[in-house]
């Protein structure tokens, strides 16, 4: 079902999270659930993973993550604020330690100039400390090939922080 690439990263993550007894929370749009989904598929994973938002319209962006309607408004659901919002609204609403969010254009349509097909934002928070977002720029390959990039990065995010 998942590359072998996204398996051995979410098997890493997972081994992480458990020496340091830390649990994982996703929250995800342009990806509709497939870290947590990348995550679970593996055997004994509920010990680590607590939980994942699907919020790929804004009002179940706002409704379950609390995602302000003025960041929606000023910045767009594809941006740096949104992204941050929704990692911390998923680490609030969750059991997790930390928490890691999506928001992009997968594509094939609904790019711009100013957030073109493939722009990704991802965005990491843990107990204690203020949430972070960052920028990646797939280009306009297909959507799925979007998506598999998008979970092989959020995956490395929280890979480095649980180092």
């Amino acid at each position: 079902m998942f590359s072998d690439t996204i398996t051995d990263l979410a098997e890493t993550t997972l081994t992480r999270a458990r020496s340091k007894s830390m649990m994982i929370a996703t929250a995800e749009s342009c990806t509709g659930g497939l870290i947590a989904g990348a995550l679970t598929s593996i055997a004994g994973s509920s010990d680590v993973v607590d939980r994942g938002f699907v919020t790929y319209t804004n009002a179940a962006k706002q409704q379950m993550l609390d995602v302000t309607i003025r960041s929606l408004e000023k910045y767009g659901a594809v941006s740096s604020a949104v992204a941050k919002e929704m990692a911390y609204g998923a680490l609030i609403h969750s059991m997790a330690d930390i928490t890691v969010s999506v928001t992009g254009i997968a594509g094939p349509g609904g790019g711009s100039v100013d957030k073109p097909v493939g722009l990704v934002w991802i965005g990491v928070c843990e107990q204690g400390m203020a949430p972070e977002a960052f920028e990646y720029t797939f280009g306009n390959i297909s959507r799925n090939t979007v998506r598999e990039k998008t979970i092989e990065e959020a995956l490395k995010l929280v890979n480095k922080k649980l180092i």
